[in-house]
């Protein structure tokens, strides 16, 4: 049966402070609303730039408390105003020295569901994330919302199949990935690996990239996010790979149920026999 979802992305360059970025986010999820766009994610710390680029101290400063910091509240009374569901995305500080890369997840009535905190932290050039997050340890939540089963999984983690299968397994039928990935890094796998989890666990992914080269590095973000269905199949034109764009696509949930019967991933696994790969 169809079950017909409007989600919404924002795909957007760092604009040189935090709230004027934040006042592109709103820009851009009234201009989804206005479509009639029932959900919108944005970017990996997505009112902040990609400090990682660089392993400085004064970069802390941009973690705020998930829910009680000022990013989280304004999403919310956004949320609340526009009656849409919002994945935002921020460098967060639980307390002294416990910082995360965390998405908040947030109902279309403003209420606050809970949060995903990255799992799989990267340490390589241009990417020193590890200086700024701890792994994360909440799990693979999946947040019943006004639009159906929403989970999140961030940027490096979607090189690692675990997380993509725990979703699934409980119950994900759209999957935001918010990330800030470069150019020449890694740029052939990001059509191939997001389009695969989504056929592996057969549900919608939304993966969402930054565009521009920003102030800290020469990281070259390139953009081309998009929606993707549970045969790999993209939803509309990806985005483009140089400029800002909202994506606003219309999302059939109904697929899932079409695809889970004909393929049957889920009936044929084998958890039995997967205890090696956890051994260790």
């Amino acid at each position: 049966m169809s079950r017909v979802v409007r989600a919404a992305l924002s795909q957007t360059a760092w604009t040189g402070d935090k709230e004027t970025m934040l006042a592109a986010a709103e820009r851009a999820a009234r201009d989804a609303a206005a479509q009639g766009a029932q959900v919108i994610g944005f970017q990996e710390v997505f009112n902040a730039p990609y400090f990682c680029q660089v392993q400085e101290p004064e970069h802390y400063a941009w973690a705020e408390p998930v829910p009680d910091g000022p990013t989280v509240r304004r999403m919310q009374a956004l949320a609340r105003e526009l009656g849409i569901v919002v994945v935002a995305p921020v460098y967060e500080i639980e307390r002294p020295g416990f910082y995360y890369n965390t998405a908040a997840v947030i109902d279309a009535d403003g209420s606050y569901l809970g949060k995903y905190r990255k799992h799989h932290i990267p340490q390589v050039h241009g990417f020193w994330e590890k200086y700024y997050f701890k792994p994360g340890n909440l799990g693979w939540p999946v947040f019943d919302t006004a639009v159906g089963k929403v989970g999140v999984y961030i940027c490096y983690d979607r090189h690692f199949p675990e997380g993509w299968r725990a979703l699934g397994l409980a119950g994900a039928e759209i999957v935001y990935n918010p990330s800030a990935t470069s150019r020449g890094l890694s740029a052939y796998l990001w059509q191939l690996e997001q389009p695969a989890a989504a056929v592996a666990n057969e549900y919608f992914v939304a993966a969402i990239n930054r565009v521009g080269v920003e102030e800290y590095g020469d990281d070259d973000f390139y953009g081309t996010s998009y929606f993707v269905d549970p045969r790999g199949q993209f939803v509309g034109e990806v985005a483009s790979d140089k400029s800002e764009e909202l994506v606003v696509r219309d999302l059939d949930l109904g697929m899932i149920d079409q695809v889970r019967q004909q393929w049957a991933f889920y009936r044929d696994r084998r958890p039995d026999a997967y205890g090696p790969l956890t051994e260790g």
